[in-house]
């Protein structure tokens, strides 16, 4: 048979995709874990070919539905075809985030009927290509953080649901919690917010208030979605229980909260801010490998497979003894395309050259990332940003 849903929580069952079809190992795993019902789709599995035809039946409970038409197939772009698709959607989704982060600031009810076709549109640009838009989010100033940060982390919860399996529904849904996941934040206070420096511990307090803010306020609004709600106040929450604000042992935490605790840090950790510079990609997401408690470690995992090994903008060292700086993934992790710019060897830095390291004749690779303290270049995100743009 086929699967088209397992009910319950992901905790419970742990079936990372949740439509399949029925084998011997996931029989077992069904039937140990506990779940009262699944729900089976009787149009698919081959238990419908070797169907045995009834020559009298008694009663037609379920009139014979009409055959459904295919699905259109979904395109795929190289990301040079995808960007200018997902430069609009990104100009859309900074106008709608915006506006979204002023209604909450005044203390209005906040308008979420608007997010949701921009979320169809952010699926469909990761679903066209995967790095295109996640790319161009990046690009934000520091002064737009707070509004773009929620754009950046739909578009990475939409990439890594698509790197998990989730089936189209979860995937939505994971998609208007990341853009909605920090709503909370829009009544903080902005210096607080801003403040370049540490702070204090009262400080801290009132920051840490705004996942249980942004949940009153989503309730507030008449969102009733459970996983958008569960995101907004569970996405600072972590494995080891020290998370806030409910400090949840790591069988409470959904796996779409698991899964927004990894986008929120990866791209609050890279971002520029008003006091501090964003740490390097391929830097950020080793650090977070490292950081023992924090995160699930299978989300985690499939999150660094969805953005590669050395995401984009990362800066590289070369078996050649160059330094280059990543501008586009390929489909191997390890062999990314790389804007060359430098010579270890000299102390210089050289006219630009992309190489793509997938290509046979290209006989450098990557030896390590580069730390980006070791340099000044001031001009490393020009380097990657002007590939993009």
């Amino acid at each position: 048979m086929f699967v088209a849903s397992v009910e319950g929580p992901w905790l419970k069952h742990s079936f990372w995709k949740t439509r399949f079809l029925v084998d011997a190992d996931s029989l077992a795993r069904l039937k140990g874990s506990g779940l009262a019902e699944c729900w089976i789709d009787t149009s698919k599995g081959l238990d419908v070919a070797r169907a045995k035809t009834v020559e009298t039946p008694i009663i037609e409970v379920v009139p014979t539905p009409p055959p459904a038409q295919a699905p259109k197939p979904k395109v795929r772009r190289t990301m040079a075809d995808e960007l200018h698709n997902a430069s609009n959607v990104l100009k859309r989704s900074k106008e709608t985030v915006n506006a979204l982060f002023a209604e909450a600031r005044m203390g209005n009810a906040v308008n979420t009927s608007e997010c949701a076709p921009l979320v169809n549109d952010i699926v469909d640009s990761v679903d066209s290509n995967s790095h295109a838009l996640v790319s161009l989010c990046r690009l934000k100033m520091a002064d737009e953080y707070t509004y773009m940060h929620s754009v950046s982390v739909c578009a990475l919860m939409v990439s890594l649901g698509k790197q998990l399996g989730l089936d189209e529904a979860m995937l939505r849904d994971a998609g208007m919690a990341g853009l909605l996941h920090d709503l909370g934040k829009a009544v903080m206070p902005q210096d607080i917010i801003n403040k370049p420096g540490k702070l204090t511990d009262e400080e801290f307090t009132i920051i840490k208030s705004h996942p249980v803010r942004g949940h009153e306020m989503l309730l507030e609004s008449g969102v009733d979605n459970e996983r958008v709600l569960d995101v907004a106040r569970h996405h600072h929450e972590r494995i080891d229980g020290k998370g806030y604000p409910d400090a949840l042992a790591a069988d409470k935490i959904s796996l779409i909260a698991r899964m927004s605790a990894v986008c929120d840090v990866y791209d609050a950790i890279t971002s520029d801010r008003p006091y501090k510079r964003g740490w390097d990609p391929a830097e950020s997401v080793a650090r977070m490998a490292s950081w023992e408690g924090h995160f699930d470690s299978i989300v985690l995992q499939t999150f660094i497979k969805t953005i590669g090994i050395y995401p984009v903008g990362s800066l590289v060292r070369m078996a050649s003894g160059k330094l280059g700086v990543v501008v586009e993934q390929n489909t191997k992790l390890t062999a990314p395309k790389v804007k060359l710019f430098f010579s270890t060897k000299s102390g210089m830095p050289f006219e630009p050259k992309t190489v793509d390291l997938m290509d046979p004749r290209v006989t450098d690779k990557i030896v390590a990332r580069e730390p980006l303290e070791n340099w000044s270049f001031g001009y490393l995100n020009d380097l990657w940003a002007t590939h993009v743009a």
